[in-house]
């Protein structure tokens, strides 16, 4: 390794591995405190293993696919290794799908190789395919008319952004007339794409599909550079491709001004049948109450356009890293602790629900579950979700837990009950008291949400042992508390009527894929 490989290489382990500052406070002699620090925060914190070997080399996990079940036997063998019981509890069934490469050029009028890829549960071509490509057409009344000739082309489905420079950027450096001018034409050219969607019908892109097209295309910008979120194919029996923002934006220029692109695309992939559908879920028995339940929550899929590190492997990391901290300092708790790492996530809170539902136990017992799902960035805010209670264990909690951890998280007390977001939902919706454990989301929901940047580099590991350490801390207070978190609700506010059972979001669980 040469001299600037060699330096190269130090500062970015020393990026990775500095150590937390040396002066902490411990508010208790409490030695499990004392021991859950210096594991997490000092001496063997092994969240950048682990982050590296699920985000690196398992990859994406998406719901169904071969590396969401190599996750799952991952995080089997790691527990297994620490002796904490896991296991995988399978709830249903769920279709199978396994990505292979992507290759899209840009063949006419002139030659490139494209940024884009298949979008999820995408069917293959049958080898590599060359097509002309058109937009959505402003035809109005006519769109039956134009749908006649579609076939043997691909459909460009998305707004193209007329420009990929995020906002801020305009901010920064144009006028302020030039940025609002810039903004009025955008608004204006949406609407006007909009308008031509709807001649299309809600059913516009399985239409396109029936009609004969060779593939759709699809943009969807995130307004950050070079991000773009990648979801699932609008079509069934011919491939859905994302491009990036750019040269979506680029090929869709040249089919608006009659240049007529063609691209050649090669898209692989396979159906795998019905797959299991399940959660991974370990425990540390508890000893003097064994019936009641401390609960870390995580889910392990994602989407695949990128690593799913943000969404959710931080979270998967967090709560697996809480347990051997648990393992490690606190072997024997006083209520049972039990880790959920769920799947279907992304596909509406399915795994977690369908635990929530056939482990009637742990929902009646449960003392707290703390969920994580927002990616890097310590936890900063806490909502009590309307457990009038919530806040005096919280408050008690907190007083055991060193500044350096909770001196910058606020508590909402009592906050309102969430009505989406994440698997601390099942829970509430039973009610049982559920929590998330919230980071900053801004740049989260830019950058890395459901994106092609949500990557193994986008993680900051000081962030990720203070989020685990946390994690560990409030399992073993919520243990060890004397008294039961009531699910006493607040008075709901104006708009918000009906009890949590009824919310529109506590639903029956979904056992197949299309259920």
């Amino acid at each position: 390794m040469s001299k600037h490989g060699l330096l190269a290489f130090a500062v970015t382990s020393a990026l990775c591995w500095a150590p937390a500052a040396a002066a902490q406070t411990f508010p208790t002699d409490d030695p499990v405190i004392q021991r859950m620090w210096a594991e997490g925060m000092e001496e063997n914190s092994q969240v950048f293993e682990l982050s590296q070997a699920l985000l690196d080399s398992i990859g994406p996990r998406l719901m169904g696919s071969p590396a969401y079940d190599a996750a799952g036997d991952w995080l089997l063998s790691k527990y297994e290794s620490w002796g904490v019981q896991a296991e995988k509890q399978v709830y249903g069934t769920w279709t199978g799908w396994e990505r292979g490469t992507t290759h899209i050029d840009l063949i006419s009028p002139r030659v490139r190789s494209l940024e884009g890829t298949m979008l999820a549960w995408s069917p293959a071509t049958s080898g590599p395919v060359e097509a002309e490509v058109v937009v959505l057409p402003d035809v109005g009344d006519e769109f039956d008319r134009w749908l006649t000739q579609v076939s043997g082309k691909i459909v460009a489905l998305s707004f193209p952004e007329p420009t990929c420079r995020e906002d801020q950027s305009w901010e920064d450096h144009a006028t302020p007339e030039s940025f609002e001018q810039m903004q009025e034409q955008r608004d204006a050219a949406r609407q006007a794409w909009q308008a031509r969607a709807r001649a299309g019908g809600r059913d516009v892109a399985s239409r396109i599909e029936a009609a004969g097209a060779v593939a759709v295309l699809t943009g969807r910008w995130s307004q950050g550079w070079g991000v773009d979120k990648i979801f699932s194919s609008p079509t069934e029996n011919i491939p859905g491709i994302h491009l990036s923002c750019e040269d979506y934006g680029l090929v869709a220029r040249l089919a608006e001004h009659g240049q007529a692109p063609r691209i050649r695309l090669d898209a692989q992939s396979e159906f795998l049948g019905d797959v299991p559908a399940f959660n991974v879920v370990g425990r540390i028995p508890g000893q003097e109450l064994p019936n009641e339940y401390v609960l870390l929550s995580a889910h392990l899929d994602s989407w695949d356009g990128a690593s799913g590190a943000t969404d959710n492997g931080t979270g998967t990391v967090m709560m697996l890293e809480a347990m051997r901290l648990l393992k490690a300092a606190y072997p024997n708790p006083r209520r049972t602790i039990v880790v959920g790492h769920w799947g279907g996530e992304e596909q509406g809170l399915i795994g977690s629900t369908a635990f929530a539902a056939d482990n009637a136990e742990v929902v009646d017992g449960l003392q707290a579950a703390f969920n994580q799902d927002n990616g890097t960035w310590r936890i900063d805010f806490i909502r009590m979700q309307g457990f009038t209670g919530a806040g005096a264990h919280f408050g008690r909690w907190f007083s055991s837990i060193p500044s350096e951890i909770t001196g910058h998280i606020e508590l909402d007390i009592p906050g309102v009950p969430e009505t989406g977001g994440s698997d601390h939902m099942s829970f509430i919706c039973k009610p049982a008291a559920g929590f998330r454990l919230q980071s900053n989301y801004p740049d989260y929901r830019q950058y890395t949400w459901h994106t092609n940047r949500d990557t193994f580099d986008k993680i900051v590991f000081a962030d990720l042992r203070n989020n685990a350490t946390l994690a560990a801390m409030l399992a073993y207070m919520a243990s060890e508390d004397p008294e039961r978190v009531l699910t006493d609700t607040r008075v709901l506010p104006p708009g918000r009527s009906g009890q949590p059972g009824q919310w529109p979001q506590c639903r029956p669980p979904q056992r197949s894929a299309g259920g």
